[in-house]
């Protein structure tokens, strides 16, 4: 069996990067987003509907090159979150107003005094979930509902499923009447199939602590690797720093996976975006492996955690191949910019969102075990198959036997895994282009829904292309003609309007039935 070989960093290293990583431009850097934030503030009021008794947080400020800036914010009022009510603002360099993504609301006029108690809602979330329910905890929110904002219970449901797997939604109930008004889930799952132990020796880096070695990533914000169920399970620990040994035999090995593939997910998003872990705060997020016999796993913001489960004893490994965890932690990164609600056409884009940058993440990581491709989770499946066992295929979606290739008026109406199909389509598509070819030993043969014959920009710029689009023109309830919108406005900020880039997006888009 192969040994796992890790080199341990000591923690001391961490500052010594940090003041390194700072410059003079730093102070001016600074300015410039607060004068930003200071002229958002002031066009938000004219165009985003911001009135009495409205609070406007920022979420995050994209600064480009040429000194245009995109201010995301969240609203409250009167003190509570308004929930999908973020927009972003687009300035000029100096600061003129530009355009605006998201809804202009109506005035908020509505009462923050619920009619309806905290325990009432809370048991009426709890008998619409179809799981066992551990813990219902009710906050009071405004929801929107198309332009206008109402009085609502936002209550977290959470609890485990029969097979052990965990669950959670967040179920909104109207606090004048105590009716359900919506839900989408907390717990943000991916249910698969999967071959491995997956990415053979591999370096490690963790933190040696009185004596002992512990799976904490001292250079990317303390990431840290759980042996056992979330949230009190104790981090990995081993005496020598040499850990697992290629076999579920030992509990360790599908904790080499999970670690690396979090540490390969953070290089990504900062050596390709410049993103400072997942909430770019540079704090390190936790990984739960043996969570339960289950086959599944998960993130959630919650506990800002990822949870894997073991598959079973008969057709899936434990669920922590590259691709599963650059997708679940890609959900984190969702939360942390557009905030794509996790229901209708946004859910399905979150889910393709992930997809299409846990892909992206297996090809950066460049592992001889694990190489890239466009098949979502093929690695778990004992009887390993990329043909025939995968969660999800992004050239033809519609093989996984439920998945859309194309976008049409009831894409909001199915599960969220599947109408993440048109997204993961266009993306193939705008990477590689139509018809067939064999990447990494894989074969693929991409159609498209209006007949014609695409030409791939290629898979970096296409990554590129969606992530400004996600953090810079999405918000929470981006729908698939907001997402054609979004990836326009991104290939011209970066490639020009006129481009080939640019171009290519459209006429994807069209090739999948979104235009």
């Amino acid at each position: 069996m192969n040994r796992i070989l890790v080199s341990a960093v000591a923690a001391a290293c961490v500052s010594a990067v940090a003041l390194s990583a700072a410059g003079p431009s730093e102070a001016a850097r600074g300015d410039q987003r607060a004068q930003a934030e200071r002229d958002a503030r002031a066009a938000a009021v004219e165009h985003a509907g911001v009135g009495a008794g409205q609070r406007l947080e920022v979420r995050d400020a994209v600064l480009d090159a040429d000194g245009d800036s995109h201010v995301r914010f969240d609203r409250t009022y009167r003190g509570l979150e308004v929930v999908g009510g973020d927009f972003v603002v687009h300035q000029g360099a100096g600061g003129s107003f530009r355009s605006m993504s998201g809804l202009a609301l109506a005035p908020i006029t509505a009462s923050t005094t619920p009619a309806v108690a905290a325990p009432r809602a809370a048991l009426t979330a709890g008998r619409t979930v179809d799981f066992a329910t551990t813990r219902a905890t009710p906050e009071l929110v405004m929801l929107v509902r198309g332009r206008t904002a109402r009085l609502a219970w936002r209550v977290e449901v959470t609890g485990r499923a029969a097979d052990g797997s965990p669950q959670g939604e967040y179920v909104f109930v109207n606090a004048r009447h105590g009716r359900v008004m919506t839900s989408w889930p907390s717990v943000l799952t991916e249910t698969g199939t999967g071959t491995g132990l997956f990415v053979g020796t591999v370096p490690l880096d963790t933190t040696l602590s009185g004596g002992s070695y512990r799976m904490v990533d001292p250079l990317r914000g303390g990431n840290a690797t759980h042996n056992g169920p979330a949230t009190s399970a104790p981090v990995f620990t081993d005496a020598d720093n040499v850990w697992g040994n290629g076999s579920t035999s030992n509990v360790q090995t599908a904790a080499v996976d999970a670690h690396f593939g979090i540490a390969k997910t953070w290089d990504y998003y900062q050596q390709t975006f410049g993103r400072n872990g997942i909430a770019d705060n540079g704090q390190g997020a936790r990984s739960f492996v043996h969570d339960g016999a289950y086959v599944n796993a998960s993130w959630s913001d919650s506990c800002f955690c990822m949870r894997y489960g073991d598959g079973d004893a008969t057709n899936y490994y434990p669920l922590v191949s590259l691709d599963v965890a650059g997708h679940e932690m890609s959900h984190g990164v969702t939360s942390r910019t557009a905030g794509l609600i996790y229901r209708g056409e946004s859910g399905g884009l979150n889910e393709a969102t992930s997809d299409i940058f846990g892909s992206a993440v297996e090809f950066f990581a460049a592992n001889a075990n694990d190489p890239g491709d466009y098949v979502i989770g093929e690695e778990i499946f004992r009887s390993y198959n990329p043909a025939t066992n995968f969660i999800r295929r992004m050239d033809r979606p519609s093989m996984d036997g439920a998945s859309q290739d194309c976008w049409n008026r009831n894409t909001r109406r199915i599960d969220v895994h599947y109408s993440s199909g048109p997204a993961n389509h266009f993306f193939y598509l705008l990477s590689e282009g139509s018809g067939a070819k064999t990447i990494n030993g894989i074969a693929y043969n991409s159609p498209t829904c209006n007949g014609s014959t695409i030409t791939g920009i290629g898979r970096a710029k296409a990554a590129a292309i969606w992530y400004r689009a996600l953090t810079t023109y999405m918000t929470s309830r981006t729908s698939y003609a907001g997402a054609r919108s979004a990836t326009i406005s991104a290939a011209t900020d970066l490639y020009g309007g006129s481009s080939v880039e640019a171009i290519a997006v459209r006429a994807a888009w069209s090739a999948v039935s979104v235009s």
